[in-house]
């Protein structure tokens, strides 16, 4: 998206912050900076488990940023207009989180643009960001992301450190 908009790319690094009995159902999200979202089913545990949880995985993405960012700066966002993309939105929460920082970090407008996300979450999640762009609005009742896709594999560290080099050397 970025080379096709010719507009520079860079990466927010986000870690779930999973349910202990079902790690897939996302309790929250942190950043790397330390920004962090809860969703609904935080309730359900205490907020001393729920911070631990939370400290836990701003720690990793710290790790996952180190290993894919390499010696490529963090771009300014600053009173600029910033399109953040994913694969998909399941809870919100990982995209909720990646509006935050962009927020904190000064955007001057956030724009979230996704594949698929769940009808249910729409307008809850228009409410957060400048504008919201989603191709499908799926109703299925066990909503899943990797359901929308003929071929759902994880982006390795190696292609996002690729990407992000070969973008500082372009900009």
């Amino acid at each position: 998206m970025a080379a096709s908009l010719q507009a520079p790319l860079d990466v927010i690094v986000i870690r779930k912050i999973g349910h202990p009995l079902q790690p897939e159902l996302a309790l929250g999200a942190a950043s790397s900076h330390g920004d962090v979202v809860f969703t609904e089913y935080a309730r359900e545990l205490g907020e001393e488990e729920l911070r631990a949880r939370a400290a836990e995985q701003v720690q990793r993405a710290r790790e996952l940023e180190s290993r894919v960012r390499g010696t490529a700066p963090l771009l300014d966002i600053e009173a600029r207009n910033v399109i953040l993309v994913d694969d998909g939105i399941a809870t919100s929460a990982t995209m909720l989180c990646a509006v935050a920082e962009a927020r904190r970090r000064g955007a001057a407008r956030v724009v979230c643009a996704v594949p698929v996300a769940p009808a249910d979450y729409l307008d809850q999640f228009r409410a957060n960001c400048d504008e919201f762009v989603v191709l499908i609005a799926a109703r299925d009742w066990h909503f899943a992301v990797g359901r929308h896709y003929a071929d759902f594999r994880e982006v390795t560290d190696e292609e996002v450190r690729a990407l992000l080099q070969g973008e500082r050397g372009a900009a």
